[in-house]
């Protein structure tokens, strides 16, 4: 009896061990038959929001952020160069999926945190999806003094909440475009005609020039009310961008013009003030620096 349990719990095991063989097998035969899109934007920003991309498992992105003064400022202020605002940060890779990130501006001393996460992967072959789709939440603190013109008496109400969903299609090796439906919620509207919630679309497309550049736009629509109630004061506008990215091994530079100074959500979508047709345009860059903290592709770079 004995010998026949030992006999049936032995072809149990071998049982076992074979199906999971054959199901690691089916995988990689379905990973090997599914082509992934890739580089559906050169960085983790189009031009102001965020792109689908995240950066990779245990790499650290330093992003250096300038937006110079109002081009139609005069020579007195040399076109807007005179001035600038910038932002700060570091974005870290927890996995190839889920990204993290930490920023100051130098406007309203914003200090902003968010996560980002990779949902879905364009493909096509076995498993065929469409778009690409991440998912985006930050929260922003106002870290500037209280005014009479915007008064904070608790931490809470200087709290900024983001929620976003980016969906893009890589068209071809050229064309690549990004819709993201956005909800942004004020604990403290920056005046009594401000809802605390903004609902808003973004858009966003890059056109690939040569290997290395490419022409990006990017423009958030935000109408003035939603659901039949006043969300946003009328002197508000929308933001519209249009940048040039260059690419250069561990770099992305960013080059755009654009009739916002904020290089958060909080300021591009609900603060901005600028006006194309009357020259309120500013003039800025982004500056992307990769650092790899994979110990592993290093010893294979060094040759161990």
């Amino acid at each position: 009896m004995k010998i026949r349990l030992a006999i049936a719990m032995a072809m149990i095991s071998s049982w076992s061990y074979a199906q999971d063989d054959l199901l690691k097998q089916l995988d990689q035969i379905q990973d090997s038959a599914t082509v992934y899109s890739a580089a559906t934007f050169k960085g983790t920003r189009i031009i102001n929001g965020h792109s689908v991309e995240t950066v990779g498992k245990n790499n650290m992105d330093f992003i250096i952020s300038h937006r110079f003064g109002a081009v139609n400022s005069g020579a007195n202020n040399f076109f807007g160069l005179d001035q600038s605002q910038i932002r700060l940060a570091l974005e870290y890779g927890v996995t190839d999926r889920l990204m993290i990130g930490i920023g100051r501006s130098s406007y309203q001393k914003t200090i902003d945190v968010f996560a980002k996460y990779r949902l879905l992967r364009q493909s096509s072959g076995f498993k065929n999806m469409p778009v690409s789709v991440t998912l985006f939440a930050s929260d922003a603190h106002n870290a500037s003094t209280s005014s009479t013109e915007l008064p904070f008496y608790t931490i809470v109400q200087r709290q900024t909440y983001t929620f976003q969903a980016l969906i893009a299609r890589k068209f071809n090796e050229s064309l690549s475009l990004q819709l993201m439906p956005t909800v942004v919620h004020r604990n403290l509207a920056e005046n009594q005609i401000d809802a605390n919630n903004l609902y808003t679309l973004g858009m966003g497309g890059r056109y690939k020039l040569t290997k290395r550049t490419s022409f990006n736009v990017e423009y958030w629509y935000t109408p003035e009310s939603f659901a039949g109630s006043t969300q946003r004061d009328p002197s508000f506008t929308n933001t519209l961008s249009l940048g040039f990215d260059i690419e250069t091994g561990g770099h992305v530079f960013q080059l755009h013009l654009t009739n916002s100074r904020g290089m958060i959500e909080k300021q591009f979508i609900g603060q901005t003030t600028g006006k194309w047709n009357s020259g309120d345009i500013f003039y800025g860059f982004n500056v992307a620096r990769t650092f790899s903290f994979d110990k592993s592709k290093k010893r294979k770079s060094s040759g161990y």
